[in-house]
């Protein structure tokens, strides 16, 4: 028989259990560091656990495909209200099943195929949702959009205004004068220059959106920048990372951006919109309205503190003209100890969990994304765990003992789990009760969270 069909359908249901309970157990005792990363409120995992998530609810409030939505509907409402109070927009739609189909939501509504988007390169923080058809970027594999380049500034960690808007002049001399402009990414560790760039693009009719998805809850608490107030026409985000909400999409802007949008939402990109995960987000959003603010800045403190102590342990933190860091986000250099591929490898063997890099210089030197230049460290979900800045100084002087000192996986996994004790339950939200990492077990119970 077969390898795959060894297994009887039992053992194989009790195996996921099992993973699904030692995952549970693993996050208790790491610590996260993944910046696109964050832990949900019990709140959120119970409006997520809903039954709403086996509905359909095709279309719009009140003018819905499916009967059986009165109450889908209610919630729907509330989870646009909240979400337009908390960025202070005009017009939101909440069916965006992930930040890459928001974004689709912006391409299909302001451009089509073949025509230029401007956007960021992966080595310049730009995110694949971006990216260029060759590289299998979203933009231009699925909408087919030609990608050009904002100008970069490897010593600012932002975008390069002067040069920009040289660059569109020239792009405008060849008859390719860019659609849409899009700003925000992957790395993101300072405010894009959008007062400095706005006018002169909308004066160049291009449809200017802000990608959020990384930055998100740290521009509801008003701890980053405006992006709407400054110029955008429309920003759009995914809504679990420093928004702190279950995964999934949010597209944000103006009265006469509506009608637009909400056709390339649906029928255009969406069918089912995982209905529980936008009561999910509803939930997430009142929380932000509530803690928002003093999450966001702890959060950025935080990340101030790692970057400085990981500065002051030896390691080369990016941005340090600026002070390393104005996010969440910390983006380390680490040639000078192997790669970050490796070195991602080795810190998850101490249970700290990392992601590598790109980094300005890698492409020009054949690094490859699998073994970049770099790491990036992110503080949303540590400190919607509690910790504050002097826990930084503990997690950046553990980096060096994994990297630096190579003190041995199980040293360092039992000096975690100790570290971790004190932190396990959610912060900064109505409700704690249960712990931040705890399975919740309905039916199946087994001995793995005990191996």
């Amino acid at each position: 028989m077969l390898k795959y069909m060894s297994e009887t359908p039992k053992e194989s249901y009790e195996k996921v259990f099992s993973s699904l309970e030692k995952h549970h157990n693993w996050f208790e005792n790491s610590i996260p560091l993944i910046a696109s990363e964050n832990i949900p409120s019990p709140a959120v995992r119970e409006a997520v656990m809903s039954d709403f998530g086996n509905r359909y609810a095709e279309g719009w409030p009140g003018e819905r495909v499916y009967a059986g939505c009165t109450h889908i509907d209610e919630v729907e409402i509330q989870c646009m209200k909240l979400a337009k109070r908390l960025f202070d927009a005009e017009f939101a739609d909440v069916r965006a099943v992930s930040g890459v189909v928001a974004n689709l939501a912006i391409y299909s509504s302001y451009s089509n195929p073949g025509d230029v988007m401007m956007a960021s390169s992966i080595p310049a923080g730009g995110h694949i949702s971006h990216g260029k058809k060759e590289h299998s970027g979203t933009a231009g594999l699925v909408h087919g959009l030609d990608i050009e380049f904002f100008a970069f500034d490897p010593e600012e960690m932002t975008l390069d205004v002067d040069k920009t808007k040289a660059k569109v002049e020239d792009l405008k001399s060849q008859d390719r004068l860019p659609k849409i402009a899009m700003f925000g990414g992957s790395v993101f560790l300072f405010p894009h220059p959008v007062k400095e760039l706005a006018d002169f693009l909308k004066g160049h009719d291009m449809h200017i959106n802000y990608d959020a998805a990384h930055v998100a809850g740290l521009i509801a608490g008003g701890k980053f920048q405006d992006p709407l107030r400054e110029g955008t026409d429309t920003m759009t985000m995914s809504t679990h990372k420093t928004l702190f909400g279950p995964q999934g999409g949010l597209v944000l802007g103006f009265d006469r951006h509506e009608e637009s949008i909400k056709k390339a939402m649906f029928p255009g990109l969406t069918s089912s919109h995982h209905i529980h995960h936008m009561a999910g987000k509803a939930v997430a959003f009142a929380e932000a309205l509530e803690f928002g603010k003093d999450y966001a800045a702890q959060t950025i403190n935080n990340a101030k503190a790692l970057a400085a102590e990981l500065n002051n342990v030896g390691f080369k933190v990016l941005g340090e003209k600026r002070g390393y860091t104005e996010s969440h986000q910390t983006v380390v250099n680490v040639l000078d100890y192997g790669d970050g591929g490796t070195i991602e490898a080795d810190l998850e063997k101490a249970n700290i969990i990392v992601n590598r890099q790109l980094i300005p210089g890698d492409l020009k030197a054949n690094r490859h994304y699998m073994h970049p230049g770099g790491i990036r460290l992110g503080t949303s979900e540590i400190t919607r765990l509690g910790m504050k800045e002097s826990e930084m100084k503990e997690i950046a002087s553990m980096i060096k003992d994994v990297v630096v000192d190579k003190k041995e996986p199980g040293e360092m996994t039992a000096k975690i789990a100790e570290f971790r004790k004190e932190f396990q339950k959610t912060q900064y939200c109505f409700d704690n009760k249960i712990g931040a990492y705890e399975y919740i077990c309905l039916l199946y119970t087994s001995d793995a969270a005990d191996e």
